[in-house]
């Protein structure tokens, strides 16, 4: 797997999160996520993950100059990691009452961010070696 190739992954990931996020109060209840006094906070969140999309695909198609103009592939590894960490902490000790589908999609979502995370470090340090 190259690091174009890695990023677009991760591109897609993020952007399909930012949607998500961008339509909060339409989907919250069909994946069956906690609800939120406010729709200001997921929005704003979904907004940073169109944003970091947007950073991983400036650093998926710029030219090899070594100046680095996007994201780049170790800022993309420390987004998906704390992502994937914080959010199976809060499923494994935050007490969230969900339904079992909100729990599978949660699960899934972690375990999405630390693959994506864990297989880019892999290709990051072989690059380096």
């Amino acid at each position: 797997m190259k690091k174009r190739v890695a990023l677009i992954i991760d591109a897609v990931i993020n952007a399909l999160l930012g949607v998500l996020l961008l339509l909060f109060p339409l989907v919250a209840d069909f994946l069956g996520v906690p609800a939120s006094d406010t729709n200001f906070y997921p929005n704003i969140l979904g907004a940073a993950f169109i944003g970091i999309t947007l950073a991983l695909l400036v650093e998926a198609f710029r030219k090899d100059t070594g100046k680095h103009v996007g994201l780049g592939m170790i800022g993309a590894i420390c987004i998906n990691m704390c992502g994937g960490i914080v959010l199976t902490l809060w499923l494994l000790f935050g007490g969230l009452s969900i339904p079992l589908r909100g729990q599978i999609f949660l699960w899934a979502l972690a375990f999405i961010l630390l693959v994506i995370s864990s297989v880019e470090l892999v290709f990051t340090v072989k690059k380096k070696q």
